[in-house]
């Protein structure tokens, strides 16, 4: 505790800054009319013992001063003195001890839900809460710079990039390699087993599941049930310290996990939630930025009620300088001092909506974000969506962002249950130009599956959701799945169902995988992974939520079919282009683009238009092929011929001619287990073959100097 009197100090940056003799403390709240820190320490019996130190000075509406005698771990919140009008939104209350948004350790979490409740009665009219908090909520940790070295950034081109989105907890939680005490733990991730699981699989970069630290919502903690996703943020540059194998040691552990990551060549990308906080609407609890600030932070409306885009209660208001800075310093810590190579935003339609208005793609925070030269070197990766039908904005971002796809997950998906015919196919597979013009091909994030939805196994085996476990009645989930279960509902014996099903899996995986753009698989689909049906499996921290690396034949083989994919991706510059077909002639006389008939015979435009077609030739010239080499010189690959047949019925195709008579050398067959096809022998062009009901066939046309 300190012993002397405190010094002004600076107000930036906020948060809990060591500075010699003591710590500096920063916190914005331009509402309050006084703020007090409080320092927490255990009594003799246990109890948590508080020294209040009030903040006397306020610059740019930060409150901050320089706390002599106080060290790294030292536990403290802060106590706001201001204004209660909930009809402004204005709710201070000093009775609720309040998290430092800025905190880069959080400890402990709410135990007493009354006790976090502004208000007494309505949340609108009632009187304040006259309970204190202290000893119900998390709280804020002063944390020492430095760590583990995180090592070099493996800075892999976007073109080149196979995302692997995973939860910290749910990936390693069964791993029977992991000691059990690393197991569902950021050293869990790092551990030699799992990395090499990575490397052999072949993705280049694993997107993670909200690890900044969260808190259950109220309707979870009053039936025991947890929020296992994550998205319910309670600081933005804390690591959660529920996936620390220590509770203390995050910070050092997060890092660790990184470098580990780092160290074979795998980027480390964030799945971040800057759209909303655990604080929900007004009848929530105020643990943090409501108890500062709530104009500052949130959007309000006229009424002093939060708006809801996100569906989650409340939505940060990204036109406020207040949440400009705050998500600009957590990305840019988590970047520049923990090592990140990338983000993907939650909900991001929703960051470029100053004021709750309409979506616009050079709004404050979006721009702060692009022009930030920290950020602006970063994977950038945006949900092009939020809870409203005015946010649904995919194609809509500026040039600098991915953004994940769903019309391909819709496309795909549609295309393979036969409910859809070529045209928007055609789209996805080259790279979604009607979406991404002035952009990359990369800028498209492929996905088929996510963790918001059925796993690859489940989509091929289930209609309807199955979601009973979550304790909400089946209401939750989507209803649009556009899955088919191929005959029978659910698990089954039946021979003929479970082969179908396997090679559905695998028409969509080659799909996804072989299309230009960059693809995204989920942890577990590739070992053939069950929710049992459930598509919103967010408070489910159990094993119908965590990968199973129990070994089976149907597994082992789509793990098999899963590493020969993204192999030939990574060893085949012409289906990564980092350029959009044009219909260019390359310098093999043929164009780098056609689609082709199963009759050999290009595409016309009234073919397009028959929606009953359900067979597509895709032709990739190599020649000139746009890929570049590290050093940037243009490389040349063979060129190739994806053939994809989603009828119920065999189909004739004949394979097109070319100029110089090339042959074709199949290479990968989504009709057998492993994808391996069954004969390798090259075949002439003009040859007809069969296409068994619903199948896709690679074909590779050696490269010829003309």
């Amino acid at each position: 505790m300190p012993h002397t009197a405190p010094r002004p100090g600076h107000p930036f940056p906020l948060g809990a800054h060591p500075e010699a003799g003591g710590v500096r403390f920063a916190v914005a709240s331009s509402a309050a009319d006084a703020v007090e820190l409080c320092l927490i320490s255990d009594g003799d019996h246990g109890e948590p013992v508080e020294q209040r130190i009030e903040l006397t000075e306020r610059t740019f509406g930060i409150w901050h001063s320089v706390i002599p005698g106080v060290t790294p771990g030292q536990r403290y919140g802060y106590r706001v003195h201001g204004p209660y009008d909930p009809g402004r939104g204005l709710r201070c209350n000093p009775t609720k001890l309040l998290v430092d948004p800025y905190a880069r350790r959080i400890a402990g979490a709410v135990t007493d839900l009354g006790a976090t409740r502004g208000y007494r009665g309505d949340p609108m009219t009632g009187a304040p809460s006259r309970i204190d908090s202290l000893g119900s909520v998390p709280l804020s940790v002063v944390t020492s710079p430095g760590g583990p070295d995180t090592g070099a950034r493996p800075d892999v081109p976007f073109e080149e990039t196979v995302v692997y989105e995973l939860h910290v907890r749910g990936f390693t939680k069964l791993h029977p390699d992991v000691p059990k005490h690393l197991r569902g733990t950021y050293l869990g991730l790092a551990h030699p087993a799992v990395v090499e699981h990575l490397v052999r699989l072949g993705v280049t970069a694993v997107e993670l599941l909200p690890v900044h630290t969260h808190a259950d919502e109220p309707m979870l903690l009053r039936s025991g049930r947890h929020n296992y996703w994550g998205y319910s943020t309670l600081g933005y540059l804390a690591p959660h310290a529920g996936y620390a194998s220590r509770p203390g040691h995050e910070v050092e552990e997060f890092r660790t996990m990184v470098a580990a990551l780092h160290a074979v060549g795998i980027e480390v990308i964030l799945d971040v939630v800057y759209n909303h906080t655990c604080e929900g609407g007004v009848a929530g609890p105020t643990l943090s930025m409501r108890g500062f600030d709530a104009p500052a932070y949130y959007l309000i409306d006229g009424n002093g009620r939060d708006i809801d885009l996100t569906g989650c209660g409340n939505t940060l208001d990204p036109g406020s300088p207040t949440v400009v800075r705050l998500v600009t310093d957590s990305m840019r810590y988590f970047a520049a001092e923990l090592g990140v190579d990338g983000f993907r935003l939650d909900l991001a339609s929703a960051l470029g909506r100053p004021g709750g208005g309409g979506f616009d793609p050079n709004a404050a925070l979006l721009t702060a974000i692009t022009s930030d030269p920290v950020l602006a070197k970063l994977k950038l990766i945006a949900e092009p969506w939020d809870a409203t039908g005015e946010g649904y904005r995919v194609g809509g971002f500026g040039v600098q962002w991915a953004e994940w796809n769903g019309r391909f997950r819709d496309g795909v998906r549609d295309f393979w249950r036969g409910a859809t015919g070529l045209r928007d196919l055609a789209y996805r597979l080259s790279g979604s130009s009607d979406l991404y013009a002035g952009r990359r091909p990369w800028s498209s994030v492929n996905f088929v599956t996510a963790h918001d939805g059925f796993t690859l196994r489940d989509l091929v085996s289930y209609d309807h959701k199955h979601n009973h476990e979550n304790g909400e009645h089946g209401a939750d989930g989507t209803n649009d799945n556009r899955s088919w279960n191929c005959g029978i509902e659910g698990e089954t014996g039946d021979p003929g169902v479970l082969a179908l099903r396997d090679r559905q899996a695998r028409n969509l995986l080659g799909t996804l995988l072989l299309s230009t753009g960059t693809p995204m698989l989920v942890a577990g689909d590739e070992r053939w992974r069950t929710q049992h049906g459930n598509n919103n499996a967010y408070c489910l921290d159990n094993q119908t939520s965590w990968v199973d690396w129990c070994a089976d034949k149907r597994g082992d083989d789509l793990l098999a079919f899963t590493r020969r994919l993204i192999a030939l991706r990574a060893d085949s510059p012409a289906l990564r282009q980092p350029q959009f077909f044009d219909g260019r002639p390359t310098r093999s006389g043929e164009p780098d683009l056609v689609w082709f008939r199963p009759d050999g015979e290009p595409m016309v435009e009234g073919d397009w238009f028959d929606e009953g077609r359900r067979t597509i030739g895709m032709w990739i010239d190599g020649s000139e092929c746009l890929s570049r080499n590290r050093e940037g010189e243009l490389v040349a690959d063979d060129s190739w011929l994806l053939l994809l047949h989603a009828g119920a019925d065999n189909a004739e195709v004949a394979l097109p001619g070319d100029r110089y008579g090339r042959r074709y050398i199949p290479v990968l067959d989504s009709g057998t287990a492993r994808g391996v096809p069954k004969d390798a022998d090259p075949l002439p062009p003009g040859k007809r073959i069969v296409l068994p009901g619903r199948t896709l066939l690679l074909l590779r046309a050696p490269r010829i100097n003309p």
